[in-house]
């Protein structure tokens, strides 16, 4: 199990990497719809933000394991039985993430775990591992 300081870094990069995918997302978005977007567009933009997050780390967790800061420190997620992911769960860690790194306890839960796992792995069966790089 990797270090908790080598995940965080890992996702630092990760939030730096999808900045710039969701700043390319929401430039073709508002170059179809223009701006200002009525509210009803607003709340569309959001949910078409929230999916392109949801196929970004899906798509790669199913592919591979690993996103490109992933493969930079040199983690991969899997299950707890160190097999990939199945669509399903896949999903089901995207949701989970979505819902306690959005509310600040996800990560924090890592400190009280006894195996460090953040809570979207723990309640959804997957885990962090270090591969040799």
């Amino acid at each position: 199990m990797p270090g908790l300081p080598r995940r965080l870094a890992s996702m630092l990069y990760e939030t730096l990497l999808l900045t710039a995918v969701l700043f390319i997302a929401g430039f073709i978005f508002t170059a179809i719809f223009h701006s200002p977007l009525p509210p009803i567009l607003r709340f569309v933009f959001q949910l078409y933000l929230l999916l392109v997050m949801a196929f970004y780390f899906i798509w790669y967790w199913l592919h591979g394991g690993q996103t490109l800061p992933m493969k930079t420190w040199h983690l991969r997620i899997v299950r707890t039985d160190d097999q990939p992911l199945s669509l399903k769960q896949a999903c089901l860690r995207f949701l989970l993430a979505a819902i306690g790194v959005g509310l600040g306890f996800g990560i924090l839960w890592a400190l009280f775990d006894r195996e460090r796992l953040f809570w979207h792995d723990r309640m959804a069966g997957t885990k962090v591992v270090m591969i040799n790089g």
